[in-house]
């Protein structure tokens, strides 16, 4: 049976990527040496880390003020790193979800954090808007998707000062405008790559904007300088991610999965629209493309437990909702195909016959 794989992360990659990483692990490169075991320090893998910083730039049209870099582990060592290089007094941060509370929660150990806007007082299901931003904050933090409730902003945010966004779980999946911001970092297992890295894109100037002495490896000009090999880099997940730049623009770039994310969503939105079993979670015009959050509609809620089997019977994998909102989630990152979401439609189709009233 074919699976369908809906796991919010660590996600779906494409079948080729996989397949020519799995050659890379057995001989990476014609060398004779694994890729798990080749020197970080070698022309081969200094040449990838190239590719991906061109590959990067060439895909999202960053500008060329903007500096790339690499470092192991995920954005949650981001969320205390940022405010470590750039909190002085004072940052403003949009509260929209689990992971822009924890971003919160570490910046507040080095100032004074001002929460903007917040959506907790509907659980999290729309993207505040319309709120004033001080021109006095050293910068402005916001997450861009939201895995767990299921919402995403779909503009760039014009911010008077710095804007900083957490885009772990949308990058790459539509275009974005970078100049508006000093800083987009990430962790890569959404769209990208393996868990384990994080990338980076930081705009010069914020560079000399550090505040205080800091250990080396903390320090984003660090890495800069060093070109993301101050110490041994995640080599692995830095070529996987190469890879899936590589085959990103092979179909056509940014523009080309923007259609198909969009294309997708829709296909499954309206499906939860119509299904008189299911509705959706999260205000419509803020609904997200990568993460796409329902439950069962009023009176068939005692039908959650047999549905997930039901899907689960027919190949679908990791359309549980977290554990924070329960229902369903189906994560339709970049490498998810259209076949995918059209078979999980057929099955919630499937299953209103057995049990629409």
């Amino acid at each position: 049976m074919k699976k369908h794989n809906f796991n919010a992360g660590p996600s779906i990659l494409p079948q080729e990527v996989i397949e020519r990483a799995a050659r890379a692990i057995v001989d990476f490169n014609g060398s004779g040496l694994s890729l798990l075991s080749i020197s970080h320090r070698t022309k081969d893998f200094e040449a990838v880390v190239a590719e991906a910083d061109a590959l990067f730039r060439e895909l999202l049209n960053i500008p060329d003020n903007y500096k790339i870099f690499y470092v192991g582990g995920g954005a949650s060592t981001l969320f205390y790193e940022v405010p470590a290089n750039f909190l002085a007094k004072k940052a403003g941060y949009v509260n929209t979800g689990v992971w822009s509370k924890k971003a919160i929660k570490e910046a507040k150990r080095y100032g004074e954090i001002e929460v903007l806007a917040t959506s907790e007082d509907k659980n999290f299901t729309y993207i505040p808007k319309g709120f004033a931003i001080p021109e006095d904050l050293d910068y402005l933090h916001i997450t861009t998707n939201n895995t767990i409730y299921g919402t995403e902003y779909h503009e760039d945010l014009s911010s008077p000062v710095p804007l900083v966004a957490d885009m772990s779980s949308d990058i790459l999946s539509r275009p974005v405008d970078i100049s508006k911001y000093a800083m987009i970092y990430g962790g890569a297992q959404k769209n990208l790559a393996p868990a384990g890295v994080v990338f980076a894109i930081i705009r010069e100037d914020m560079l000399d904007k550090q505040v205080r002495d800091l250990p080396s490896m903390v320090s984003f000009r660090t890495h800069v300088e060093n070109n993301s090999m101050y110490n041994t880099p995640p080599v692995f997940p830095i070529y996987v991610l190469m890879e899936t730049l590589r085959w990103l623009k092979s179909i056509g770039g940014v523009e080309e999965i923007y259609r198909r994310n969009r294309e997708k969503a829709a296909l499954l939105y309206a499906e939860i629209d119509r299904n008189p079993l299911f509705r959706g979670t999260v205000a419509k015009e803020d609904r997200s493309l990568m993460n796409i959050c329902f439950v069962m509609e009023e009176g068939y809620e005692e039908l959650a437990p047999e549905f997930l089997e039901f899907a689960k019977s027919r190949g679908m994998v990791g359309i549980k909702g977290h554990r924070l909102v329960g229902g369903f989630r189906a994560s339709c990152y970049n490498a998810l195909p259209r076949e995918s979401v059209e078979a999980l439609v057929a099955c919630m189709q499937e299953f209103e016959k057995e049990h629409a009233k």
